[in-house]
């Protein structure tokens, strides 16, 4: 966390895993001990019992493997994180954020859409084949101004919850390897890419203050 950043109230490491497998979406013990700060042993622990309790599954197909979330658990970590904005107070904050990264949002999608794609004459839907170095450079302009302002949703929410700390961080991660040639930290699933990092944020966002996705302007 940036120590000149004030900082946010604590979560219980027990929310802390189990929302790191909805924010995630499919994860394994090292990448929630890793967002979390927590050990291995004590992240699987936890995972084992959250399985007995009917919140997490392990799932595998193909090449793929990981704990996901239950319709059971997605509502136990609704209702988790809804105490904790109303126990610390944080619930304006964190929603005055949310609208903050909405206003946000359409236009990074767009950024990462010119990024995918790159309109030539009779095709307006060309795969982009990074082959141009100006049309790429200035997409990623475009991905350092959102980092920019990425900085100061995630200045507001980790003030209020510790938990919320990182995504500005490894967002500019991301960006730093694309700048540096390494195009796939641009939207690559599977890896903490810039996309990665924003949608993570957003369901993050979207999980603690209870909203449903498509229900948003």
């Amino acid at each position: 966390m940036n120590p000149a950043r004030a900082e946010g109230r604590p979560s219980p490491p027990d929310l802390l895993v189990l929302h790191a497998v909805r924010v995630m979406g499919m994860a394994d013990p090292a990448s929630v001990a890793r967002r979390t700060g927590m050990a291995v042993e004590v992240v699987t622990e936890q995972l084992l019992d959250d399985q007995a309790r009917g919140w997490v599954q392990h799932v595998a197909f193909a090449d793929l493997a990981g704990w996901t979330l239950t319709e059971s658990g997605r509502a136990e970590g609704e209702r988790r994180l809804a105490a904790e904005l109303d126990h610390t107070g944080t619930r304006e904050a964190v929603d005055a954020a949310h609208r903050a990264f909405l206003r946000q949002n359409a236009r990074f999608l767009s950024t990462v859409t010119r990024w995918q794609l790159r309109p030539v004459p009779g095709d307006p839907l060309a795969a982009n084949t990074h082959d141009d170095p100006e049309w790429d450079g200035i997409v990623l302009d475009e991905l350092a101004d959102h980092g920019r302002r990425l900085e100061s949703v995630g200045a507001v929410l980790a003030g209020a919850l510790e938990r919320f700390a990182g995504y500005d961080a490894r967002y500019t991660a991301a960006l730093e390897r694309a700048d540096a040639g390494q195009l796939a930290w641009v939207d690559a699933p599977g890896i903490e890419s810039c996309h990665t990092v924003w949608i993570q944020l957003h369901e993050d966002l979207m999980a603690t203050l209870g909203v449903e996705r498509g229900s948003q302007a």
